[in-house]
C-alpha cells in the first residue's frame, strides 16, 4: 500500500484561517473547516465517526437519500410488468436508465467538484425525481413503449450520493488515514445495507399498496434525503479552484484500476442473475440478500482493523470465495447455496473499501467526486455486462450450477488484471 505521505485527500484553501484563530484580513466568506472533535471520544472507531462535528446530519441525510437507490430498479420492473405484462420490457427500460446514468454521472460529479455539492446536487436530484414521476405517469396511462425509454433517460441526473459522502469524510478526516479507512468501511456497509433493504421495501410497497407505490416513496425519500444532506454546509468540502488537469482518467494508475472495477462489477451483476435463475422462486430474494449481509458484516469488521491490505490480496480472497456458491450449488442444497453466498459476500466490502481508498489517493483533491463517480460508472458497466452474461449462462446451462462459473471467472479476471497492472503498488 502507498505510504501515508503520498495520500491525496481533499483539503481546504491554503489561506483559510484555522479554527479559533483571528483572521488577519477580512475574509470573503467564513471558512468551512469544522471545529476539532471533543477531547473525550468513544473507544469504538465507528462511534467516533459520529462525534465528528456535523457528521450526524449528513450521515442521516445521505442514508435517506441512498435507500431509494435500491428501490427504483425493482419498483420500475414491478410497475412496468404489471401494466404491460412484459418483464423483458421492464428489464429493457431499467437497463436504459442505468446506461444513461452511467454516461451522465461523471459529468454531474465534475460539476459538483467545480461548483459545490449543495449547488449542484439539489437541482440535479429534483430533475431526476421529476423523471421518475414522469415515468410513473407514462406507465399508469400505458403510454407507447418508446415513451418509457425516452422518459427513463430523464432520471440520469441522479448525483452520486455515496461519492459525495465519502468526499466529506476525506475532507473532515484529512491527515488521519486510520479514521478515513473506518469511514470508507462505514460507507461501504451503508451501501450494502441500502441495496439489501431497498428491494425488500420496494417489493413490499408495490405488492401491498399499488404497483407505483415503490417509485413514489423512493422519489420522496431521495429528494428529502438530498435536501437534508445539502443543508449541512459546515461539512461540505470547499470548492477547489478550476485547473487544467483534465479528466482523472489521465492520472497514472487510474485506467487500470477502473478496469479492475469493471471486472469486479461483472461479479456482482452475474451473481444476482444466476442466483435468481437457480433458485427460481419467492425465496430467491432472501437467499441473495445473504451475500449483501455477509458483505456488510465483513465491511464493518474490516473497518475496525488498524491496517488495510493490498487490493490484490482482497481480490485473491474474492476469487477463492466466489467458488463457494459454485461448489454449494453443485450439491443441489438450497441451504448450502445460502451459506456459500454468505461466505462469498464477505470478500465484497473489503475489496470495495480498498479500491475506493485507492481512488481517493490517486485522484487530485479538486476532482475527487469525479474520480469516485468514474469508479462507480465502471462498476455499473461491469454489472450490466455481468447481468447479460449471467442471463445467457442461465439459459444455456448444461447443468444446474453452470451459471455460477460466470462470477467465479469474473473474480479471477479482476485478480489477473490487478496483478498484471500492479494496481495499488504504484499508486
Amino acid at each position: 500500500m502507498p505510504q501515508p505521505d503520498l495520500t491525496l485527500t481533499p483539503a481546504g484553501p491554503a489561506l483559510a484561517p484555522r479554527y479559533g484563530e483571528r483572521p488577519t484580513a477580512v475574509p470573503s466568506r467564513p471558512s468551512r473547516t469544522p471545529p476539532p472533535a471533543p477531547a473525550h471520544t468513544p473507544r469504538n472507531s465507528y462511534l467516533r465517526l459520529f462525534t465528528v462535528p456535523g457528521a450526524r446530519g449528513f450521515i442521516v441525510g445521505n442514508l435517506i437519500a441512498r435507500l431509494p437507490m435500491g428501490m427504483f430498479g425493482v419498483s420500475a420492473v414491478i410497475m412496468i410488468a404489471a401494466a404491460y405484462d412484459s418483464y423483458a420490457l421492464a428489464g429493457g427500460v431499467t437497463a436504459t436508465g442505468m446506461a444513461a446514468g452511467a454516461l451522465t454521472a461523471p459529468w454531474i460529479a465534475r460539476l459538483v467538484d467545480r461548483y459545490g455539492q449543495a449547488r449542484i446536487a439539489v437541482p440535479a436530484t429534483a430533475y431526476a425525481v421529476l423523471g421518475h414521476l414522469v415515468l410513473l405517469l407514462c406507465v399508469h396511462e400505458k403510454a407507447p413503449v418508446w415513451a418509457l425509454f425516452a422518459t427513463t433517460a430523464l432520471t440520469a441526473t441522479s448525483p452520486n450520493t455515496g461519492g459525495m459522502s465519502r468526499a466529506r469524510w476525506a475532507h473532515l478526516l484529512k491527515g488521519d488515514r486510520g479514521a478515513l479507512h473506518t469511514a470508507n468501511a462505514f460507507e461501504q456497509a451503508t451501501d450494502e445495507l441500502c441495496f439489501m433493504l431497498g428491494p425488500v421495501v420496494a417489493a413490499l410497497l408495490c405488492s401491498t399498496l399499488f404497483p407505483e407505490a415503490g417509485t413514489l416513496v423512493g422519489a420522496a425519500l431521495f429528494l428529502t434525503g438530498v435536501l437534508i444532506f445539502a443543508a449541512q454546509r459546515s461539512t461540505e468540502p470547499p470548492v477547489s479552484p478550476r485547473t487544467a488537469a483534465g479528466s482523472p482518467l489521465r492520472v497514472p494508475g487510474m485506467a487500470p484500476l477502473l478496469a479492475v472495477f469493471l471486472a469486479t462489477g461483472a461479479v456482482f451483476g452475474s451473481m444476482e442473475v444466476v442466483t435468481v435463475a437457480y433458485v427460481d422462486g419467492p425465496v430467491a430474494g432472501p437467499v441473495l440478500a445473504l451475500q449483501a449481509a455477509g458483505s456488510c458484516a465483513a465491511g464493518l469488521l474490516y473497518g475496525r482493523a488498524q491496517r488495510t491490505v493490498r487490493l490484490r490480496t482482497c481480490l485473491a480472497a474474492m476469487a477463492v470465495l466466489m467458488a463457494m456458491p459454485l461448489l454449494a450449488a453443485s450439491t443441489g442444497s438450497l441451504l448450502a447455496l445460502a451459506a456459500g453466498l454468505l461466505l462469498a459476500g464477505m470478500a465484497t466490502a473489503p475489496t470495495m473499501v480498498t479500491g475506493m481508498g485507492l481512488v481517493q489517493r490517486l485522484t487530485p483533491a479538486s476532482q475527487l467526486n469525479e474520480g469516485m463517480t468514474l469508479a462507480v460508472t465502471a462498476l455499473l458497466g461491469g454489472i450490466a455486462a455481468g447481468s447479460a452474461t449471467g442471463g445467457w449462462a442461465a439459459d444455456h446451462a448444461p447443468f444446474a450450477s453452470f451459471g455460477f462459473l460466470v462470477p467465479a471467472t469474473a473474480a479471477a479476471v479482476a485478480l489477473a488484471l490487478c496483478a498484471a497492472t500492479r494496481v495499488g503498488v504504484r499508486a
